[in-house]
């Protein structure tokens, strides 16, 4: 999550940076659908198609990082799997860095994927399943991944970075034990070709799209992938279909997501026992990221601003509600 600061709609910004594109002027009037989280999202359209620019301030992202997130994409798109793809800009840059008068700016543009998002829809048996075998085609083709050129970080690198930002808070003891815990936990726990890769780290209902003409899922928002056990993922997946189901099915849902998942890949019968360490991870991970988020804070606040601090305040004590337990 970016920083409280840079969550404020800025229309000309959000222009400047998509002259370095293409575009149909007269859909910058999409822009009022804008969201704003990890990155800023601006629809719009080019020769009536829809399209999203992609951009954040340079003091919140990775060159690298990005620039690996979109080797993978390229990767995954060559091997035909359901995934956004990216758009040059005029110069022919996947990835525009921009100076603006509010700062210095990674910018991308990305077309819109088929189908519609999977909270969308009314998760029938198929549509699980196939939220499944895409998360398990996911891995196959990560299984089989070699970058070239730039390289995601590991879950190592974050365990590291979040060491570093809360030795800034002595107060946060517990969030630095519920590091040390999960660092020797996973020191001890094997690393092999078929349970651990790139991952896509934030394989959520809101960012699979179900498309019925093909009967499967394209997938967007690869921004927080990282190196991890493909355990990771599953985590996280189960726990957004969780949310969104009555839980008197999720069993029966649950089984029908690994059969899809089990259709493209074989993780192993000894990734069940990682799980809680991985929600633990996410837990932790998330934390951390709204800590750093809500840090700054201003006179005369608007009131959204005062509510979203509220909910994220909130979310501090749920996300920290385990730490330091044993794993």
């Amino acid at each position: 999550m970016l920083k409280l600061k840079y969550l404020f709609n800025d229309v000309n910004l959000a222009e400047m940076l998509l002259k370095n594109w293409d575009y149909d002027q007269e859909s910058i009037e999409m822009f009022k659908y804008y969201r704003i989280s990890s990155n800023a999202i601006y629809p719009f359209r080019n020769e009536g198609k829809t399209q999203l620019l992609r951009f954040a301030p340079k003091t919140e992202k990775c060159k690298d990082h990005i620039l690996a997130e979109l080797d993978f994409i390229s990767y995954l798109r060559t091997k035909h799997y359901g995934v956004l793809e990216s758009v040059v800009s005029k110069n022919g840059e996947e990835l525009v860095e921009a100076q603006t008068p509010w700062g210095e700016y990674f910018a991308s543009v990305f077309k819109r994927v088929s189908g519609v998002q999977m909270n969308q829809t009314d998760f029938g048996d198929t549509i699980v399943f196939n939220y499944g075998k895409a998360l398990g085609k996911l891995h196959h083709l990560s299984s089989q991944y070699t970058p070239t050129a730039a390289k995601r970080w590991s879950y190592h690198d974050v365990l590291d970075w979040i060491q570093d930002y809360l030795m800034e808070f002595p107060q946060e003891s517990a969030a630095l034990k519920e590091t040390k815990l999960l660092r020797d936990y996973f020191s001890s726990f094997p690393i092999t070709e078929s349970n651990y890769g790139l991952i896509h780290y934030d394989f959520e209902c809101d960012n699979v799209f179900y498309d019925p003409a093909s009967n499967a899922c394209n997938v967007i928002d690869f921004d927080d992938s990282m190196y991890h056990w493909y355990a990771m993922d599953i985590e996280i997946a189960l726990e957004s279909l969780q949310d969104e189901i009555p839980a008197e099915i999720f069993g029966h849902k649950k089984q029908f997501f690994w059969d899809g998942y089990c259709t493209e890949y074989d993780i192993g019968e000894d990734m069940a026992s990682i799980l809680p360490a991985c929600r633990r991870f996410s837990n932790l991970y998330g934390y951390v990221r709204i800590l750093r988020s809500i840090e700054e804070k201003w006179s005369n606040e608007p009131d959204w601003l005062i509510h979203l601090r509220e909910r994220l305040t909130k979310a501090l004590k749920e996300e920290s509600s385990g730490f330091g337990m044993e794993i």
